[in-house]
C-alpha cells in the first residue's frame, strides 16, 4: 500500500472534505503585499499580488484565491487559482503570525480542515495568539481539483480484486489502474504535471510572503510533514515554528515506504485484536491476537469467493471490507464501531464495513466521491518513482510483504502497483532532507500509528539539522490534539514561544 493513504481517515473525520464553502460573497479588505526578498524576478509578479479576502459563507471565516504559475519553470505561461481562507487570531496575547495547516493524504482539503476543526479544535492559547490559514494545494478540492472518474466508475474501481489469485485476476487488477490513470489524463492532463509536493511548497511560500509573515509557521500532518520538511528544504531560511505530526520519511523509494506501511498496519492491527479479544463479544474470537488474525484472514478469504449483501446497491466485497477494517485502524475510537461491522458482517450484514470503506474513499451517500483519491494518486506518482513497474514485480515483493503483515500483506501489495501506468512521469526522488539553517523543527511520532510508522518519524527528525523528535506512547495516526496533555502542552509551548522540548522527550 503506498503512502496516498495516510491521513484518507482523518482528513475525513476532521475536515469533512469540500463541503463547507459554497463560494464567497463580497469583498471586506484588500491587503497589499510586502515584496519577498530573493524572489526571482518571474516571480515577483505573483508575490506583488493582492489578496482580495471576502465572507465566505462560513461564520468567522474569510475565504480568497490566489495566482501561481501552473508550471514554476515557465512563470509567464498559465496560472492556477488556489483557495485560501483565514480566521483571525482572537486575543488575548501580541499576535505572532499566521498558522498554516495542512491535514494530509495527500489530497485532504486543507481549507475543510480549517473550517470544521482546526479552528475550532486548536488550543484556545494558540488560536488567541494566530490567524489560522489554510491553503488547497494545487490539484486538491476547491484548488482547480484533479479529476479522473465519474462516481459509478469509482464504485466499480473500488471493489475490484486487490489480491488476485490468478493471471486473469491479476490482468483484470492491471486494467483498473490503466483505466483510473487515463481517466485522470483525459480530464485533468493540464494540471497532472505540476501537483508535485515542491511546486505546493512553493506556492506555500508566495502565500508566506503575501500574509506579510516574514517566516512561516505551520502545523503539518502526515503527508503534511513531507509537505512541511520540502519547504524547509526549499526555503531553510524562512522556517519558522513548523510542527511535523505522524512523519514521513523522504529519504525512503515507495516499495520500502510501502512494505514499512504495511507492517504498521499490521501493528495497529495487532493493537486492535488484542482489545478485542480480551471482550465476550469479539467478532475475531477471544483467545489470542494470532486466532483473530487467522479469522479476520479465512472472513477475507470467504469474502473473496461470495460477497455479502449491506443494503445498498452494492455488495460488500473482499477489497471494501479491506479497506474498512484499515479505515478504522487510524483512530482507537473507532474500533468500537469496527467491532460491530464486524459482528455484522458475520450475520450476512455488510453495511457497518461497507460505511467504513465509505468513509475510507470519501463517498458521499448519493454516490458521488470528493476528489482526495485522484489528488492523492496525482501527486504521489509524480513525487517518486512507483513501487513497482510491472505486476510481475509486484508479485515477486508478495513475500516480503506478507511477512511484513500476514493480515494486509497481499493487499497492499497489489495496491501499490497503482502508480505503474501513470501517464506522467515522475519529478521526485527519494532523498534526506537537512534543511540546514532552519529554525527548530519539531517532529512527532507515535509508537503504535498505523499510516506513519514510529521509526519514520525519528529517521526525519535525525535527518533534519534542527529537528527535534517528541514521541507520544500510543495507537492511532497523529498525536496533537488527540487526547494526551503532555503532548499538546510541548507543541503548544513551541508554538507560543518556540522553544521545543527536550530531545527524547516522550508521552503517553
Amino acid at each position: 500500500m503506498d503512502t496516498r493513504r495516510p491521513l484518507r481517515i482523518l482528513a475525513t473525520v476532521l475536515g469533512t472534505a469540500g463541503l463547507l464553502i459554497s463560494g464567497c460573497s463580497s469583498d471586506s479588505s484588500t491587503s497589499a503585499l510586502p515584496s519577498a526578498p530573493s524572489v526571482p524576478a518571474a516571480l515577483a509578479p505573483y508575490y506583488a499580488q493582492q489578496l482580495k479576502w471576502r465572507d465566505c459563507g462560513v461564520e468567522g471565516f474569510q475565504c480568497t484565491t490566489m495566482k501561481a504559475p501552473l508550471d514554476y519553470a515557465k512563470p509567464d505561461g498559465s496560472d492556477i487559482e488556489l483557495a485560501v481562507s483565514r480566521t483571525k487570531a482572537t486575543g488575548p496575547g501580541k499576535r505572532i503570525g499566521s498558522l498554516l495547516v495542512n491535514p494530509g493524504g495527500p489530497g485532504g482539503s486543507a481549507v475543510g480542515y480549517l473550517q470544521s476543526y482546526a479552528a475550532i479544535g486548536y488550543p484556545a492559547q494558540v488560536r488567541a495568539r494566530y490567524d489560522m490559514v489554510a491553503i488547497d494545494p494545487r490539484g486538491v478540492a476547491r484548488s482547480e481539483p484533479v479529476e479522473c472518474l465519474t462516481g459509478p466508475q469509482m464504485d466499480a474501481y473500488t471493489q475490484v480484486d486487490q489480491t488476485p489469485d490468478d493471471a486473469t485476476e491479476v490482468n483484470r487488477l492491471s486494467d483498473a489502474y490503466k483505466e483510473f490513470a487515463s481517466g485522470c489524463e483525459r480530464r485533468s492532463g493540464e494540471i497532472l504535471p505540476h501537483v508535485s509536493t515542491v511546486e505546493t511548497a512553493r506556492d506555500m511560500d508566495m502565500l508566506r510572503a503575501l500574509l506579510g509573515d516574514e517566516k512561516l509557521h505551520y502545523v503539518g500532518a502526515s503527508y503534511g510533514t513531507y509537505l512541511g520538511a520540502t519547504y524547509a528544504e526549499l526555503f531553510p531560511a524562512r522556517v519558522g515554528r513548523l510542527v511535523l505530526d505522524g512523519a514521513m520519511d523522504p529519504s525512503l523509494p515507495a516499495v520500502e515506504a510501502n512494505r514499512d506501511q504495511t507492517a504498521g498496519f499490521e501493528t495497529a492491527f495487532k493493537s486492535f485484536a488484542a482489545d478485542c479479544v480480551k471482550k465476550a463479544d469479539c467478532p475475531l474470537g477471544t483467545t489470542s491476537t494470532a486466532d483473530a488474525a487467522t479469522r479476520l484472514k479465512q472472513f477475507f478469504a470467504g469474502l473473496d469467493a461470495r460477497p455479502i449483501p449491506s443494503g445498498a446497491s452494492r455488495e460488500l466485497t473482499e477489497s471494501l471490507a479491506t479497506m474498512g477494517v484499515v479505515a478504522a485502524m487510524y483512530d482507537e475510537s473507532a474500533w468500537p464501531q469496527l467491532r460491530d461491522a464486524l459482528t455484522g458482517a458475520e450475520k450476512g450484514d455488510g453495511s457497518g464495513l461497507l460505511s467504513l470503506a465509505d468513509s475510507y474513499y470519501e463517498r458521499e451517500p448519493n454516490g458521488t466521491y470528493a476528489n482526495l483519491m485522484f489528488a492523492n494518486t496525482a501527486v504521489n506518482c509524480l513525487d517518486l518513482p512507483p513501487a513497482f513497474a510491472d505486476a510481475n514485480a509486484a508479485a515477486q515483493a508478495l513475500t516480503g510483504f506478507e511477512k511484513a503483515s500476514p493480515v494486509f500483506g497481499r493487499t497492499f501489495t497489489w495496491a501499490a502497483l497503482n502508480c505503474a501506468h501513470w501517464p506522467v512521469r515522475p519529478t521526485g526522488t527519494p532523498h534526506r532532507i537537512e534543511a540546514k539553517g532552519a529554525d527548530p523543527i519539531l517532529v512527532v511520532g507515535t509508537t503504535r500509528d498505523p499510516a506513519t510508522p514510529y521509526k519514520w518519524a525519528e529517521s526525519l527528525a535525525d535527518q533534519l539539522s534542527s529537528g527535534t523528535l517528541l514521541t507520544y506512547r500510543g495507537d492511532g495516526h497523529t498525536a496533537y490534539g488527540r487526547g494526551s496533555d503532555c503532548i499538546d502542552s510541548a507543541i503548544n509551548t513551541y508554538l507560543l514561544d518556540g522553544t521545543p522540548p527536550a530531545k527524547g522527550k516522550m508521552c503517553s
